[in-house]
């Protein structure tokens, strides 16, 4: 993926969630919504002096998966070692942390340790996603914006520890949720803002009944709120 890609992903997702694009640039974007995400950083390899990405920050030596790949023989001929020292200084030689590993994965780009998904932009601990950014640990789900540890979700901005939700933003721990808003502990739910600790509701605001018009009234004022800078 490359920036255009990935700003017409989340402008898609914003209007998805909010019937709104974003209309930023993608630093704005990680502040305000990616803050918090563990997100691969930016490396050098140590081999060819390239950029590269990776999720590890403790290696100080790197190597991206392709070049790793590309050398057919690790071996070193055999020396004398005298000392633990030694054999540190050997292996230093051979030890680069691996990057970009990127596995049966299409049009990814700034992500590392990715399995079977496609259009993956700066995530790390993804499976069988497509269509994702800013991501990490999440697994089966579809068009998905700084997210971390949630599964089978789609069309979500902000969905930590949940599964099963849709075109929501900023949920918590919960499930089956839909077209909703800042949402914690909670399983569906639908047309819901700032609730927690739910079961089976719509048009829920803060955890009060309100009828659909009066809902929907301050629904449009509350995603201006979150849309403004």
């Amino acid at each position: 993926m490359n920036d255009m890609q990935v700003k017409k992903l989340i402008d898609q997702i914003f209007v998805g969630i909010f019937d709104n694009k974003f209309g930023h640039d993608l630093d704005s974007f990680m502040k305000k919504f990616a803050f918090d995400i563990k997100l691969p950083v930016m490396v050098y390899d140590s081999t060819t002096g390239e950029e590269t990405w990776a999720e590890s920050y403790n290696s100080t030596r790197f190597i991206t998966f392709n070049n790793e790949e590309a050398r057919e023989d690790w071996m070193l001929p055999k020396r004398n070692i005298e000392s633990i020292d030694d054999i540190i200084e050997i292996w230093r030689e051979t030890n680069f942390t691996t990057t970009e590993r990127n596995f049966n994965s299409i049009n990814t780009a700034q992500s590392d340790t990715i399995y079977d998904s496609e259009n993956v932009w700066r995530s790390a601990n993804c499976t069988k996603c497509k269509n994702i950014a800013f991501c990490d640990s999440c697994h089966s789900s579809e068009y998905l914006l700084a997210s971390q540890r949630s599964a089978s979700c789609s069309y979500c901005l902000r969905a930590d520890d949940s599964t099963n939700c849709s075109n929501s933003y900023n949920i918590i721990c919960s499930g089956k949720i839909s077209n909703s808003l800042f949402i914690q502990d909670s399983n569906s739910l639908h047309e819901c803002m700032f609730c927690s600790h739910l079961v089976n509701r719509r048009y829920c605001i803060a955890n009060m009944q309100f009828e659909k018009e009066e809902y929907f009234q301050w629904k449009r004022i509350v995603v201006e709120w979150i849309l403004s800078e």
